[in-house]
């Protein structure tokens, strides 16, 4: 890892911690104190949608303006977790890293805070184990509301994930038992959808929103993870029944769809990441090699289509804008969970100069999006901020 990449990474880390890992979102329009004050306005799937959607695009950030309060995302948290537990496992492996990194006590004790937060904003609700959404009101098209906290398989797989790196640092027995315990809700609070051979989880316990192949892939992910530890054959069995409808949908030069539906038939960088990501654990966590080929030619589409000669990320497989601070960093982390880096490294390298030339602001924080007129260079704590951690938390190993 060169000093460009740690130094990169330290700013990054003392701007997240300044800021004690609360910040914006993309998608936190609804949490402004001066919509909420206009009665008619909340009561509009429209307006709602219009709030978020005109937050989200604006170049400028109208929050501080607009009254919404920086706040802590379970997700993010998570990522964070996450990327202290890798910097924790670097620095055991290699002592000499300390120096630039904190020795393991002080990342540790980082963990055991960052672990508590993560259990403090769990859903509560009538569920069947932990599990955790995101700080906002999200419309999500005119017919879904999402309610603050309303939890989602994606943010609990990512949570739930990072308090099993959590226990294995510190054997702390509280945190594995929270994160074993979410793979009740993705049994029983999910809904499952057929779908080729098998089925699709759904996004949340909510109806209607069960078309999305990464969100159930994420789903197998954490039940191969729980299954890794319980030995549960009714979890290998869902999960499995998760990836063989995904895989059953791979087109046939390698690359997934968002989704079932046609308005989903976009195909996208970071999406097709989280794809390969879940289907690499699922391998790991079961010791199931039958979607090996899967894999393969998913990949060899991902680093084939996704990043240019010079580094530059794509968000869609055919044209390059908006450029998401999701691409690159999703980029690393894939890399890492398939065992490619070393073959891939000069590819990493181009990206991540890219990356930190043109979204990685002087105060150490990342932008959200570059598009070909007027980017967006807010400052969004989960969005950006903490996947980024989480993404350069990968690289360290091969220092």
């Amino acid at each position: 890892m060169s000093n460009r990449y740690l130094q990169s990474l330290r700013a990054l880390r003392r701007y997240c911690e300044k800021e004690e890992f609360k910040g914006w979102d993309p998608y936190d329009g609804l949490n402004s104190k001066l919509f909420r004050a206009i009665p008619l306005a909340k009561r509009s799937a429209l307006c709602r949608l219009i709030v978020i959607q005109g937050f989200k695009r604006c170049p400028v950030n109208l929050r501080r303006l607009a009254l919404v309060p920086k706040q802590h995302n379970a997700k993010g948290i998570g990522l964070f977790l996450q990327g202290y537990c890798n910097l924790w496992r670097a620095v055991d492996a290699d002592p000499s890293l300390a120096a630039d990194l904190g020795d393991k006590s002080s990342i540790e004790s980082r963990i055991h805070s960052l672990a508590a937060l993560l259990l403090s904003l769990r859903s509560s609700g009538d569920y069947h184990g932990a599990c955790w959404g995101y700080n906002f009101d999200w419309q999500c098209r005119r017919e879904f509301l999402f309610p603050a906290n309303t939890p989602t398989v994606v943010a609990t797989t990512f949570c739930a994930t990072a308090l099993m790196e959590a226990y294995e640092v510190t054997r702390r027995r509280e945190y594995l038992d929270a994160a074993l315990s979410s793979a009740e809700f993705v049994m029983r609070d999910l809904h499952r959808a057929d779908c080729q051979s098998g089925f699709l989880f759904s996004y949340s316990p909510l109806p209607g929103n069960d078309t999305v192949f990464n969100a159930s892939l994420l789903g197998s992910k954490l039940l191969a993870c729980c299954y890794h530890y319980t030995g549960n054959e009714e979890y290998l069995r869902a999960a499995r029944s998760s990836v063989e409808a995904c895989c059953a949908a791979q087109r046939s030069d390698g690359s997934w769809y968002y989704g079932t539906q046609p308005v989903q038939s976009w195909i996208d960088s970071f999406h097709t990441g989280y794809n390969l990501d879940a289907l690499a654990v699922y391998r790991d966590m079961t010791g199931d090699h039958d979607f090996d080929d899967n894999l393969r030619r998913g990949f060899e589409f991902y680093v084939g289509h996704f990043f240019l000669p010079d580094g530059t990320p794509r968000y869609y497989h055919d044209r390059t804008y908006p450029i998401d601070i999701h691409c690159p960093g999703q980029l690393l982390v894939t890399l890492a969970r398939l065992g490619r880096y070393s073959d891939y490294a000069d590819l990493a390298r181009r990206v991540l100069d890219w990356t930190i030339a043109n979204m990685q602001a002087p105060e150490g924080y990342f932008y959200y999006q570059i598009k070909p007129w007027i980017s967006s260079r807010i400052s969004y704590m989960r969005w950006s901020n903490a996947f980024m951690f989480y993404s350069l938390s990968f690289l360290v190993p091969f220092s």
